[in-house]
């Protein structure tokens, strides 16, 4: 976590990397009333991306 936090990668070998990305600030619309533009404002989201052998395990 307290990597994840300081923004460095986790990588577990054979298994994936978890690393944290900012998702940009957008425009969306509000589903009960789509004329309505809304701000979603920047964040960052935990990312996970999984390793080979993990993916040839799942095939």
């Amino acid at each position: 976590e307290a990597a994840l936090e300081k923004g460095e990668k986790i990588q577990l070998v054979g298994f994936g990397t978890f690393e944290v990305r900012e998702r940009a600030a957008r425009e969306g619309r509000n589903p009960q009333d789509p004329k309505k533009v809304i701000k979603i404002p920047a964040k960052k989201i935990p990312v996970f991306r999984p390793g080979k052998a993990l993916k040839d395990k799942v095939e």
